[in-house]
This record gives structure tokens, C-alpha cells and sequence, in this order.
């Protein structure tokens, strides 16, 4: 009721601006001014249909998203006092309707595509395009779908019962999910284009960690932060762990260390606090849950009781040195490594056609389209580590461009 009455209060505080700045700094252009009107008016399923058909993950982006840079960090109000907080009102919306949407399967069995990877990019096209009658199979690594969403945001950050919705609701649409299938090795793009699939749409993200390429790195203390957030109840870290990177996956490292069970937990980071990758909210949310920071130290070597490093400072030309003699340890029992992660070449490597960057990254057009006609790909396998919104905005784009590049196929045959 608590909860109600708060959203109550911040929808009435919305000043409905005719130009919403809410509006413009959300990278999918959320109406959320139209959304407040409809709550207000008693319209919460039409408010909820519009987040929806808005961005398919609406109910995750209004829990995940770095709202202080988008939506609540243009509201007007903010200029004087506290904007408006849209993530609660958005969240409140959204999941209510998440558990009445009603979505009848009409599909169309000539209209196949196949989705590989089930993270932010896949769900979203999968949701449009079963919108639109299309065959959906989704192909899915892992055991469960949601990607990064489920294997790289904590629960405390992101409960995973709303990621069982959204499966249920797709499955509803008729998408058709085959987890635990590796597409590349065994299953090829070939075999999909031979089976009758019209396009394959690639949102495989990125999950091969980075290295630090220091000594140290193969000891049974070090870990992977993209590895330790899949599942870190199956770790013993520990009552000391040092996390090296200060980017919000840190963070998430860390204050997950800390719920379980690990009493100092230590985010080492070799500039200072304003050079952080890692959002403020981010930074101010781990230092509530207890985490340290430890800034202008570099890792030199990863040791069996911590990780030895040495002090930097910042030149006036903006590079940075470290300053010799000033080794030092940080004791630790454990070690994460977040320093980012790069994509696997699981299928680009059994594929012929498909042209990837120097990092490993897919070369596509503004609109998805690989190299190769017919596959299409968006999300973090094509930009590199972003956020959730980031890849439903251009997941949107792809979207709107597979369907016009099936339907002109399906033209030209029946021709």
C-alpha cells in the first residue's frame, strides 16, 4: 500500500511538460509524460501497453538503467530540488502489466527466423517480431534464457522471477526456446538457412573475460568477474576479496561478495574516483553495502595471500605513471578480475562470411546487417559491453529491418 502511495505522489508531481526532457534523454524515447496522464486517469493497462510496445523491457530497464544520466537526470524538476523518480513509477507500471498482458501466438510457419542468444537484444526482437506473426525459434546457450540479464546482473539488482514472466510470455507469442544449444560447433548458420529459417538474428553478447596479462592470473584464488556473477553461491571466496576494475561489474562483484558472506571486500583501481567507469549511484550504493575503495594503485602480480601493486598519480597532460618504490600488497584472500569482457568466436569461427572487428566484434550496418545476407546481429556482440536500453534501442532498429527483409523474399517468391 506504502509502495502505491509513493508512486501516487511521484506521478502527481510529473508537470506533464509539453517538451518532456524525460523523453529526450532516454535512449528508446520513453513517453513517460502520455504514461503518467494514462496512471492518473485510471489507465494503468493502456499506460503499461504503452512502456510495452515502447520497449519490450521496460520492467528491466526501469530497475537497471543508469535513470541519473537518462530520463531522471533531464526532468526539469531536478534543476532546483529532486526529479521526478520515473524508474519506481515505470517499474510499477510495467510489472503490473507484465503479469496481465495478453498475447494470442498468430504465427505465420513460412515466416521462420531464427535468435541466437536470449539476452536484451534476442528478447527484444523476439517480442517484436512474434508481434508480427513470425516463427520464432530462440536458441539459447545456457539453460535458462535472459542473458547478461540473468547471468550478469545480480538479484538484488534484478529478481530473476521477472525473467520467468518474460518467458512465459514469449512462449504465449509462440516463440519456440531450445536452451542448452551452442550454435557454431555443432549447429551451424548453414544448417538454420537449410532448414528453412528466412533470417538469423545474432545477440550472443559478451562473455569471454578480459586479462589483466599479469603473473598470477592461472592461481586458484583468481577469478573472472563475467564467471563469478553466472553463479556465486558454487564460490569460496573467502573473508578478504579484492576486486580489480571500478566499472559498474565491479561493483556488482563486490557488493555480491558481500552478501555472501564476504566481510572486506575491496574494489582496487589504479586512477582515481572521477575517472571511474562505474556510475555514481553505482559507486555511492557500494560503499552503503560496505565496499572499499582503493584508488591510484596499479596490479603488478596476483599473489597466493593478494595482489601486489604499485601507487600512480596523473600527469598534468591527463596520461598516468606509477611512482617508483611505491610497491605495496593487498592482502586478500580471493581475487576478481573486472576489468571487461570481450565476445567468443564460437560462431563466427564455423562460419563463413561474417566479417568481426580487431576485438572480435560483428562489423554491421546501422541497421544490423551483417556481411553476410540474411544474418543480422545487435546488442553487446556488436558494440562491446553496454547497457540494457542501449541494445533494446538498436534492437528495435534490426527488428524493423528483418521484417522488411523477409517480407521482400517472401514477395520475390511468390513472383
Amino acid at each position: 500500500m506504502a509502495m502505491a502511495k509513493h508512486i501516487v505522489e511521484e506521478a502527481n508531481r510529473c508537470l506533464q511538460c509539453k517538451v518532456p526532457l524525460c523523453k529526450k534523454g532516454c535512449p528508446v524515447s520513453t513517453p513517460f509524460n502520455e504514461v503518467v496522464g494514462m496512471l492518473l486517469k485510471g489507465e494503468i493497462k493502456k499506460a503499461g501497453e504503452t512502456l510495452f510496445n515502447n520497449n519490450p523491457l521496460s520492467v528491466v530497464c526501469s530497475l537497471v538503467c543508469p535513470h541519473e544520466k537518462q530520463c531522471e537526470g533531464h526532468c526539469v524538476l531536478g534543476r532546483k530540488g529532486n526529479p521526478i523518480q520515473v524508474s519506481s513509477v515505470e517499474h510499477y507500471i510495467s510489472d503490473y502489466y507484465l503479469n496481465i498482458v495478453k498475447t494470442d501466438a498468430k504465427i505465420d510457419p513460412n515466416k521462420k527466423v531464427a535468435i541466437i542468444g536470449s539476452g536484451p537484444a534476442g528478447i527484444t526482437i523476439a517480442t517484436i517480431l512474434a508481434s508480427k506473426g513470425y516463427d520464432i525459434t530462440m536458441f539459447e546457450a545456457h539453460d535458462k534464457i535472459g542473458g547478461v540479464l540473468r547471468y550478469g546482473i545480480p538479484e538484488f539488482r534484478l529478481p530473476k522471477e521477472i525473467l520467468e514472466r518474460i518467458k512465459k510470455n514469449l512462449v504465449n507469442m509462440g516463440v519456440k526456446i531450445r536452451p542448452n544449444t551452442l550454435i557454431g560447433p555443432v549447429i551451424t548458420i548453414d544448417d538454420l538457412f537449410r532448414d528453412g529459417y528466412r533470417a538469423v538474428f545474432i545477440g550472443t553478447g559478451v562473455w569471454k573475460p578480459q586479462r589483466l596479462n599479469i603473473k598470477g592470473e592461472s592461481l586458484g584464488h583468481v577469478h573472472y568477474a563475467i564467471d563469478y556473477l553466472k553463479n556465486p553461491e558454487v564460490y569460496n571466496l573467502g573473508n578478504r576479496v579484492c576486486v580489480i576494475g571500478a566499472g559498474n561489474v565491479a561493483c556488482d562483484v563486490a557488493r555480491t561478495a558481500i552478501r555472501n558472506g564476504s566481510r572486506e571486500v575491496t574494489i582496487l583501481y589504479r586512477k582515481g574516483i572521477e575517472d571511474a567507469p562505474a556510475s555514481k549511484n553505482e559507486i555511492e550504493y557500494a560503499k552503503l553495502d560496505g565496499v572499499v575503495f582503493d584508488f591510484y594503485k596499479a596490479p603488478l602480480e596476483i599473489l597466493d595471500n593478494g595482489v601486489k601493486y604499485i601507487q600512480t598519480r596523473k600527469l598534468d597532460d591527463g596520461s598516468w605513471v606509477n611512482i617508483e618504490g611505491s610497491e605495496g600488497i593487498k592482502e586478500a584472500d580471493s581475487v576478481i578480475i573486472a576489468i571487461s569482457q570481450g565476445p567468443r568466436a564460437n560462431i563466427v569461427s564455423n562460419t563463413n562470411g561474417i566479417e568481426i572487428n580487431q576485438k572480435g566484434l560483428v562489423i554491421t550496418d546501422e541497421f544490423g546487417r551483417t556481411t553476410r545476407e540474411g544474418v543480422f546481429a545487435s546488442g553487446d556482440v556488436v558494440t562491446g559491453a553496454k547497457t540494457v536500453v542501449e541494445a533494446v534501442r538498436l534492437s528495435k532498429k534490426v527488428a524493423e529491418a528483418i521484417d522488411e527483409y523477409v517480407t521482400r523474399k517472401l514477395n520475390e517468391e511468390a513472383k
